[in-house]
């Protein structure tokens, strides 16, 4: 129900507008549920028991609760079912659960993103109660003293995942880079160091995320190994920028991997190193090279790169040919990902979202504590990742596959022949 409008537009509750947002999405919500549970229900409709009574009905609600959404607090009473069919193993019952809303959710994932975001510019638990409170409506669920158990279970979250077991996991290609994000961490010179797999069915996942010291081949190395202990295997392909320290560490601890340098960071150098007047046509000419056929016209594309700069600007055209083969190496893989392996793009993409490189009035609390809010909101951006585009080569490649010119070298020959 709508509040009583005072003279000047207003509610109890806030203004008129935003009661009937919350109104608006509390019958959304409710309609949701009704209809999940209806098409539940009539799914297993033919489910009778020895006496000719249906196995699964609805029976009433539960009792109502508060949830803390973008729209603010909305009361929700969610259909209970009644099932009575027995689990074929166990013998349990089996039991309904809502894919909209979960029996312990009290706030939705958009607040539970917002929490550790506002953290990580500077504000305490007591800090950003009364701000969320005058933008939801209610501080229900959102006290100081909820807020630190919350960044508790953040920093175990965060254990519990960089110890969890790697061995069922096989990751055909990994992205690696160091964020700076303009949080307290354990030094000055600190960074997060990030680690994102794709498995052998296509999709993204973020395999590890730690502290180091600016990108060092001991924090490279500590981050590397600790992935091997807990069952990691060499990936086929490494992409990252030009930080020595990865590169040093890659060879010690995954000798087998090949790599493969960021062309972003790479144009980025090289555009750099040039007066500004040569700046656009070298950029294009960059361009051109990890953007051709194949990596024939690529190699060609470098030699002319190297007549129209090396003359005046042998410096810059030096970063280029001493990288060749790893600035090329995505051209042995399928076709279909060299858009994926080209840059370190998934992981700047992902944390340019969550805002790392914002800068912030104060620290995020403890070292610890700034980690584990950076984990959380990774985390939460990991939900929306895509798969790559053809998953089912990463397979091919991670068998052992040899792919010439962006095609399985295989179904050529079956072609011509």
């Amino acid at each position: 129900m709508l509040s009583v409008v005072n003279e000047d537009g207003t509610t109890q509750s806030g203004s008129l507008m935003d009661d009937i947002v919350r109104e608006g999405a509390r019958r959304m919500l409710a309609a949701a549920l009704e209809a999940e549970v209806n098409e539940y229900i009539a799914e297993l409709v033919g489910e009778w028991d020895e006496a000719g009574r249906r196995l699964v009905v609805c029976n009433g609600h539960y009792r109502e609760r508060t949830v803390t959404t973008a729209a603010g607090p909305i009361a929700v009473k969610a259909p209970r079912v009644n099932d009575k069919r027995a689990d074929g193993e166990t013998g349990e019952r089996k039991r309904f659960s809502s894919k909209i809303l979960a029996p312990w959710c009290r706030k939705s994932p958009k607040i539970s993103e917002v929490l550790p975001l506002l953290h990580l510019h500077g504000l305490s638990s007591g800090d950003f109660v009364p701000p969320m409170e005058q933008f939801l409506g209610s501080a229900a669920g959102l006290s100081p003293a909820t807020v630190t158990r919350m960044t508790k279970q953040w920093s175990e979250d965060h254990a519990a995942f960089q110890e969890r077991d790697l061995s069922g996991s096989d990751y055909g290609y990994v992205w690696a880079d160091g964020v700076h994000p303009k949080v307290r961490l354990g030094q000055v010179r600190s960074c997060v160091l990030v680690l994102m797999g794709v498995r052998t069915d296509g999709s993204k996942e973020l395999i590890a995320l730690a502290e180091g010291l600016r990108e060092s081949t001991e924090s490279w190395a500590d981050l590397l190994r600790d992935c091997r202990r807990r069952g990691m295997r060499d990936p086929e392909l490494v992409v990252g920028d030009g930080a020595m320290g990865l590169w040093r560490a890659l060879a010690e601890v995954f000798p087998q991997a090949r790599r493969q340098r960021c062309w972003v960071h790479k144009t980025r150098n090289v555009v750099n190193a040039l007066p500004r007047s040569a700046q656009p046509g070298a950029k294009k000419a960059l361009q051109e090279i990890c953007n051709v056929e194949d990596r024939d016209h690529a190699e060609k594309a470098v030699k002319d790169f190297e007549r129209a700069y090396g003359a005046r600007w042998p410096k810059a055209v030096k970063q280029i040919a001493a990288d060749v083969d790893e600035l090329l190496a995505f051209y042995d893989f399928p076709a279909e990902h060299w858009v994926h392996l080209r840059t370190t793009n998934p992981i700047e993409s992902t944390f340019s979202t969550v805002k790392l490189r914002t800068k912030v009035p104060r620290g995020a609390g403890s070292p610890a504590a700034a980690l584990a809010m950076v984990f959380k909101l990774a985390e939460s951006a990991q939900a929306r990742w895509r798969a790559i585009t053809a998953p089912h080569l990463v397979a091919l490649v991670r068998n052992g596959a040899r792919f010439e010119r962006g095609v399985l070298v295989e179904r050529e020959q079956e072609a011509a022949a």
